[in-house]
């Protein structure tokens, strides 16, 4: 199977009632990265975070709990990741690229995550998408995470 030519775009949005700065702030801090990155039902660890244009990134989503329908990545408990910032535009867009660290070949690859902020009347549209997404990730999965992680950076941002 050619993994290269399966791969697909996901992508989801939300208001959040906070400019673009907070909400970029939220983007380049690791304590709050920890804290609202990871989907409903997750928890992170860092292991390497430098918010800079280049800057590299590693860290684990872990599941919650020990039994879960949904099988880690890297593990059977947890998704480990690394990157690179490709872009960072201050309050207005943030690249990342991403690679699994997994033996699956279906979730090899760079992913590339593009965030996008734009100020409205009530806050800030955040808009996410993920581009060359591997294709052992299912797009159901991966639409109700993204959804998941923009509700809880409202909750971190909003309070």
């Amino acid at each position: 199977m050619n993994t290269t030519t399966s791969k697909r775009t996901d992508s989801a949005a939300r208001v959040i009632h906070a400019t673009p700065e907070v909400i970029y702030a939220a983007y380049l801090d690791a304590k709050a990265i920890a804290a609202w990155r990871p989907p409903k039902g997750m928890h992170c660890e860092i292991y390497e975070f430098d918010p800079r244009p280049g800057g590299t990134f590693r860290m684990s989503f872990g599941y919650d709990e020990s039994e879960q329908d949904v099988v880690g990545k890297t593990s059977a408990h947890a998704d480990v990741f690394h990157g690179h910032f490709a872009e960072l535009i201050p309050h207005q867009r943030i690249v990342e690229v991403v690679e699994f660290e997994s033996d699956d070949p279906a979730f090899a690859g760079e992913m590339k995550v593009i965030t996008t902020l734009v100020r409205e009347r009530h806050g800030t549209n955040v808009n996410v998408v993920c581009e060359n997404v591997p294709v052992g990730i299912k797009a159901d999965d991966h639409r109700q995470g993204i959804q998941s992680s923009l509700a809880s950076l409202a909750q971190y941002v909003e309070r």
